[in-house]
């Protein structure tokens, strides 16, 4: 599963529907003989989707919504691919009049592409686990799930799979690796986002890091951004990524077992003995 989300601001259902059904590009991963192909999608943030894909950002979750319900039309051929919704209306409208609805010409290698959420909100949340096979988390405190998101996941039905990004450093220098990971938490929380809407400062915020979060992203965005990574509590850091020599990461690894997640996507780690190091000790 590659951890990787489509913004759905910068491509509409029916280009990632055909992406997905394209054989020698990414259509061969819904091969139920090879490695499946899970969807990840997400709505970005409004500094990205307005300024750079050049499309709104208003209602997301109907926006959402109404794409996810969209893509599974497609996939499915059971009838063409018509939406009355007010985001993506097919036929389009008021336009000429001569649409026409339609339907993929080639059955896809498969007609239940799981679908999953990159969403970090409680709305968002719960509707992933309304409409979605999956959530995809990004900084996630594995010991305050429950208490940040469980009214959201309430609504989850039996196999939702929520699946974290977890930043691996496998070191013997601890303070090394908490400072390359306050580098990347120090850019989202500092400067991913407007002054006013970040949401990367709001996941901090509900892990209870509202001050120093607010701190970081000041440093950041008045251009100290050493100074801002410096900011980034050291239990925050360690509290989402995992750090440290491959011993330690092994039984904080525990933390995650004991947690709603599903499944570990990893990121950090290039060398095959620091994969095979990571594997092993996932699987115990």
């Amino acid at each position: 599963m590659d951890g990787g989300i489509v913004g759905i601001g910068r491509a509409d259902p029916a280009g990632v529907v055909r992406r997905a059904d394209q054989p020698d590009q990414a259509g061969h991963l819904g091969d139920p003989d090879q490695r499946p192909l899970l969807l990840g999608v997400g709505v970005s943030g409004p500094q990205v989707v307005e300024g750079w894909y050049g499309t709104p950002f208003a209602q997301p979750l109907a926006r959402t919504r109404e794409y996810v319900d969209l893509l599974r039309v497609m996939w499915r051929r059971q009838r063409p691919a018509r939406s009355t919704g007010r985001h993506y209306p097919l036929p389009y409208r008021p336009g000429t009049g001569l649409g026409k609805p339609l339907m993929l010409n080639i059955p896809p290698l498969r007609d239940d592409i799981p679908v999953y959420l990159g969403a970090q909100g409680p709305q968002n949340v719960a509707l992933a686990a309304e409409i979605a096979d999956g959530w995809l988390p990004l900084f996630t405190d594995p010991q305050k799930i429950g208490q940040v998101y469980g009214g959201a996941l309430a609504a989850a039905r039996p196999g939702f799979d929520i699946a974290a990004t977890v930043n691996v450093i496998v070191t013997s220098d601890l303070p090394a690796a908490l400072h390359a990971a306050k580098q990347t938490l120090g850019f989202y929380i500092g400067g991913m986002g407007a002054r006013t809407r970040n949401f990367h400062l709001d996941v901090a915020t509900r892990m209870g890091y509202e001050e120093a979060g607010r701190r970081v992203q000041e440093l950041f965005l008045d251009g100290r951004r050493d100074e801002a990574i410096d900011a980034v509590p050291d239990e925050l850091a360690d509290a989402v990524c995992l750090l440290g020599p491959i011993g330690r990461i092994r039984e904080r690894l525990q933390l995650w077992r004991d947690s709603p997640v599903t499944t570990l996507l990893v990121t950090g780690p290039q060398s095959e003995p620091e994969l095979r190091a990571i594997r092993d000790a996932v699987l115990g």
